[in-house]
């Protein structure tokens, strides 16, 4: 396939910058912020990628000021980054080129809920947990859970995953519609309400996973689900990661509706126990969740313990009280800071993989046995039930030796996961941190074509630039 490719694009001009200042000052006043520390704070923060701020950051509150910003930038070619909560970790909301930074956090109407259809529609500053608050009274939740109270636009934007993914799905299964500004600034609309549709291409999933560089969403319509009426959860031991892998092999294929299957090793539980203050024996551990009835869920429970005796596992030890289920898990969403505690000054360098299940068990193995040769300091925390797990080398900026350590490691990780027929992230997102892999996972041939769409739509490259595919 041949394809058009242009330069990657130039920081614009400051004549350019000059006059969408001004012309943003116009439209949105003092939501207009060009403060070194506010820009600072728009770009990468979490891991060891730079930290490359915006020129300005605007406070749109309407999809309407969005198109006028979009229109304004791309008048003028200047670069314009969505951003939600900032908390992604693969570069996405950096501003290689400069720019304006759109900060969709004003932007938090729940505009309906439609209980009958199990649905709503949202904007993108919404956070799941405001989501979910605003559902408990109709008896309703969205179940997409990443660990961070990140904005649903962000999970949107970024094809997120999380802990319930193996029950419920990913944002790709549950977004129903959108409404886009594109990079003309048009509005556009994606689809309609009805639970599915053969009526032309499927545009909502172009835009969910396109990590803002095709257009900015500015309305989400969501499938809910009903709470369920008993929720089991626990936590059990294993005496190595392949008996833990293994046991969630085993309850995967033999059926059992499990929410949650999350896989700690012995390192993170012990970040675990120190940073949230938990006793728990430093092994080995899942942490699981059954929804359904009083009976379903007592039953899945305890076939899953039966399950993980038979791989020398437990004991299975339940949850019986909301509070406690709360804790257990608040603890597995903290495990990124508790993580950072072990090794205080260091920066994390938080991955992901996700392989087919059956390899699951060796993909880990493999990585842990990386992990001692390389000398690292590197929890490993996954969301098992899908092949997806998560590696956080603690690494000192101060020591090249370790930094190339972490390097080669994250190489050899990503490598390891497709030669297993995986995929370089599993929930993560590509951004800047993961561009170079695309060509190994999907070839040349479908990288020309992601390079095709984004010039079609986007052809000025102003959708933040710099992330997914290089032009």
């Amino acid at each position: 396939m041949q394809i058009d490719i242009r330069p990657a694009r130039s920081v614009p001009s400051t004549e350019a910058l000059d006059a969408v200042r001004h012309g943003l000052g116009a439209l949105l006043g003092n939501r207009l912020v060009t403060s070194l520390a506010v820009r600072q704070q728009h770009a990468n923060t979490l891991t060891w990628i730079d930290n490359q701020a915006p020129d300005m950051v605007v406070f749109p509150e309407t999809t309407e000021e969005v198109s006028a910003v979009v229109r304004l930038c791309a008048a003028h070619n200047v670069p314009v980054v969505p951003f939600g909560t900032g908390t992604s970790f693969e570069g996405h909301v950096n501003a290689p080129f400069g720019g304006v930074s759109v900060d969709t956090s004003m932007m938090k109407r729940i505009i309906a809920v439609h209980a009958e259809d199990l649905d709503c529609v949202i904007e993108p500053g919404v956070t799941r947990k405001m989501l979910n608050e605003h559902l408990r009274d109709v008896g309703l939740f969205f179940p997409i859970d990443p660990g961070a109270d990140a904005s649903l636009g962000g999970m949107t934007a970024t094809r997120a995953s999380g802990t319930n993914a193996v029950r419920y799905g990913t944002m790709k299964d549950n977004v129903l519609a959108l409404k886009v500004v594109l990079p003309n600034g048009e509005v556009m609309t994606t689809s309609r309400r009805a639970r599915k549709s053969s009526a032309g291409y499927d545009l909502t999933r172009l835009f969910v996973g396109s990590e803002g560089t095709l257009g900015l969403i500015t309305e989400i319509t969501l499938k809910l689900q009903g709470i369920p009426e008993a929720i089991s959860a626990g936590i059990c031991p294993f005496p190595s990661v392949k008996a833990a892998c293994d046991a969630t092999i085993l309850t995967i294929q033999t059926g059992l509706p499990v929410a949650r299957i999350e896989l700690l090793d012995a390192l993170q539980v012990k970040a675990c126990n120190i940073y949230s203050k938990l006793s728990l024996p430093e092994t080995p551990m899942l942490f699981v969740e059954f929804h359904g009835t009083d009976a379903g869920a007592k039953e899945q429970a305890e076939r899953f313990g039966e399950i993980a005796a038979e791989l020398g596992g437990g004991p299975f030890e339940w949850a019986t009280k909301a509070e406690e289920r709360s804790r257990l898990w608040q603890a597995r969403h903290d495990v990124y800071w508790a993580s950072m505690a072990l090794r205080p000054g260091s920066r994390g360098v938080s991955t992901d993989v996700c392989v087919p299940i059956s390899r699951l068990s060796d993909c880990i193995e493999a990585t842990q046995a990386d992990v001692a040769a390389s000398g690292l300091i590197a929890p490993i925390v996954g969301h098992v039930g899908d092949g997806n797990f998560h590696v956080l080398p603690l690494v000192d900026m101060d020591n090249p030796d370790e930094i190339k350590a972490a390097k080669g490691f994250v190489e050899r990780l990503v490598e390891r996961a497709l030669a297993m027929e995986g995929t370089c992230t599993g929930e993560h997102g590509v951004g800047q941190g993961k561009m170079k892999y695309l060509e190994r996972e999907h070839g040349p041939e479908a990288l020309n074509l992601m390079r095709s769409l984004k010039l079609a739509i986007d052809p000025q490259n102003i959708m933040n630039p710099g992330k997914i595919v290089s032009l």
